[in-house]
């Protein structure tokens, strides 16, 4: 099983052993699960890594990390994981550590690559924009606890609880005219190890009524494919 998920760590540079090659590196995974095609290792390594765009693989293989860029190395990372072939994909914030001007490449290249390999990502990011771009289905959490899930156009549409909504209604507007309305969370985010009773969300949310804070919202699916943990949607 461990073959078919993989990671791509947030942060490439620390992910990555300064004292291993890129290929030494990406080909790490194939010594682990793939020993029985050893000869091949370094033709797979470089395969991969000319889908990521490190082009020709020749010149970065024997390239350490502190030799290339920030965004080079987040390619290495992604062609780390994907070079077992994996079914599933765990990116967590995979280009938060990259220069705005590459970020929007490297969401490319991964949609590219989900396409091409048939893979399914389990993104994890605080960028509701990068999200909307990557996925089909949200799932938006709270201190720990996911209040909704459901297909991407819905959520963003018809957002039911109230986190979503205040999530969503944080998105700046380039627009000078359209001001928000919408009364925003107060107070600070509680301690996770100590959370509040009831719905966790219930100390900030506008909407709260004494049932929030009595008793834990079951999670139920309000519509179909449309799941919500919230006393009040």
């Amino acid at each position: 099983m461990r073959r078919r998920m993989q990671v791509i760590f947030q942060d490439p540079m620390a992910s990555l052993n300064p004292r291993m090659s890129l290929g030494s590196a990406i080909a790490h995974a194939l010594e682990i699960h793939y020993p029985e095609r050893r000869a091949e290792h370094r033709d797979m390594v470089a395969e991969m890594m000319e889908r990521v765009g490190l082009t020709p693989a020749r010149f970065y293989y024997d390239k350490y990390p502190h030799q290339i860029s920030g965004g080079q190395r987040q390619r290495v990372v992604i062609a780390r994981a994907l070079v077992t072939r994996p079914d599933l994909v765990l990116a967590d914030e995979p280009i938060a550590m990259a220069d705005v001007s590459v970020r929007a490449l490297l969401l490319d290249l991964m949609v590219q690559l989900k396409r091409d390999l048939n893979l399914t990502y389990l993104f994890i990011t605080h960028d509701l924009a990068t999200a909307k771009y990557i996925c089909d289905r949200i799932g938006v959490m709270y201190l720990g606890r996911l209040c909704e899930v459901g297909a991407l156009r819905e959520v963003y549409a018809e957002p039911l609880h109230p986190y979503t909504r205040a999530l969503l209604a944080a998105v700046p507007v380039p627009d000078p005219h359209r001001r928000r309305t919408e009364k925003m969370p107060e107070g600070e985010i509680p301690n996770p190890i100590h959370p509040p009773s009831g719905c966790r969300f219930h100390p900030r949310c506008p909407l709260a009524q004494d049932i929030c804070a009595a008793e834990e919202p079951e999670y139920r699916e309000a519509r179909p494919g449309h799941w919500v943990a919230c006393h009040l949607a």
